[in-house]
């Protein structure tokens, strides 16, 4: 017989443990544990039988908590482990900290029902906010959130209904200037290793790259030159190998992340290329690794601390009564060149100058610093690119946009 209060693993019983138990969310074991007569009768017997069976006891701190209206924010986030996130969780707690919240980290693993989990459980447990970096577009228990006074905000990416207020980065310009980069140093044959391009980060990098392809009068190679990956470090290596692999390489190929650019490089390295000579190389975001790697690498350096900050802001205007209309921040990415896309021979150069574009090196160090909030100059010695028209580091009312996703034309 098992010990009251103690699930299957030996762990404490938790309210998840309760609902998987009693078949229903964690949101309803809530309901029915702070005895709201809405739930069906039939359910709330349900969840208090597994209540007594598993031997659950409330936590009383999180009791407490509830009753004084907690100063606690969840913050959902895909991928704990990658660079990017962590910077802009920094950014986020910094803001939160400083306005007396405190955090509850939730790493995803960019899987949709571990999300639906965690944004359960901020239900369940009367956060006061919360602050997601969505893995799926599915709005349902978005709307359910809303319809309790959750103050919720997005940012990195947005889900598919834009409900909701958001800080991101402009990703479609900061893939143009990447393109644009690539055409001045005379690279002609250009490949893009995107993400997922059911979250927008994945599809707007896309769009970019497509974008500035049409605007300089070039198609694909081959639609081969396109490959979806998964964001991760064997994403990157796996589709680097797909394009490796073809009988007419790309010349130089934009990653969409630095993970998946990582990935890129080991392959390679294992295929005993080298960049820039056989392969040259952009990739999304600076790590602090990019510019002491051989070759350093060009990359499109996000303002990821500034990112969780000013979405951190924005919780807590919609926490302190702000009702007007969903805003979004657009901050603006930088182009940060180094050798890892040096300039090809000039009579190549010659043939492919993008009008405007000044090509230069930057082996400053990279990383993400922190600022006040808006889009901020490149790092002593860094070169920067002209920005596309359209970008901006307002702050804005909400504008709708469909963006579809990109094919690649022959």
């Amino acid at each position: 017989m098992r010990a009251r209060g103690v699930n299957q693993t030996g762990g404490t019983t938790t309210i998840i443990d309760v609902a998987h138990a009693a078949g229903v969310s964690t949101a309803t074991v809530s309901r029915v544990l702070n005895g709201d007569a809405r739930v069906n009768p039939a359910l709330a017997a349900r969840v208090q039988r597994a209540v007594t069976k598993l031997g659950y006891r409330p936590s009383r701190a999180a009791r407490t908590l509830r009753t004084q209206q907690a100063r606690v924010w969840a913050l959902i986030i895909p991928d704990v482990s990658n660079p990017h996130f962590t910077d802009m969780v920094r950014g986020i707690e910094d803001v939160a900290y400083s306005a007396g919240y405190s955090l509850i980290l939730c790493n995803t693993d960019a899987d949709a029902e571990k999300e639906r989990t965690y944004l359960e459980l901020a239900l369940a447990e009367h956060v006061v906010g919360v602050i997601l970096a969505p893995t799926s577009p599915d709005p349902s228990l978005i709307e359910e959130m809303l319809s309790r006074k959750v103050s919720i905000v997005t940012v990195d990416r947005r889900i598919s209904s834009g409900m909701l207020d958001g800080a991101f980065v402009n990703n479609v310009a900061g893939a143009e200037q990447a393109v644009d980069h690539l055409l001045a140093r005379g690279y002609c044959h250009l490949a893009c290793i995107t993400g997922p391009t059911d979250t927008t980060t994945g599809r707007d990098r896309l769009d970019g790259f497509m974008s500035a392809l049409r605007r300089n009068g070039l198609e694909l190679d081959d639609p081969a030159f396109v490959r979806i990956g998964d964001f991760r470090e064997s994403g990157g290596q796996r589709e680097m190998e797909a394009l490796l692999s073809l009988s007419v390489r790309p010349d130089a190929v934009l990653v969409a992340n630095n993970l998946m650019t990582l990935g890129a490089l080991k392959a390679i390295v294992a295929a005993g290329l080298e960049v820039p000579s056989d392969m040259a190389i952009v990739g999304f975001d600076d790590s602090s690794w990019n510019a002491v790697v051989h070759p350093p690498l060009t990359c499109v350096a996000q303002p990821a601390y500034d990112l969780g900050a000013e979405s951190a802001r924005l919780l807590l205007s919609r926490i302190d009564g702000h009702s007007g209309p969903n805003r979004e921040v657009m901050l603006v990415p930088t182009l940060r060149i180094r050798e890892s896309t040096a300039e090809r021979s000039s009579a190549t150069h010659a043939r492919h100058t993008v009008p405007g574009i000044r090509p230069s090196v930057d082996d400053a160090g990279g990383g993400n610093g922190r600022g006040d909030g808006k889009a901020r100059s490149p790092q002593t010695g860094a070169a920067t690119v002209p920005t596309p028209r359209g970008a901006t580091s307002a702050l804005q009312n909400r504008t709708t946009r469909s963006t579809k996703g990109a094919r690649p034309t022959r």
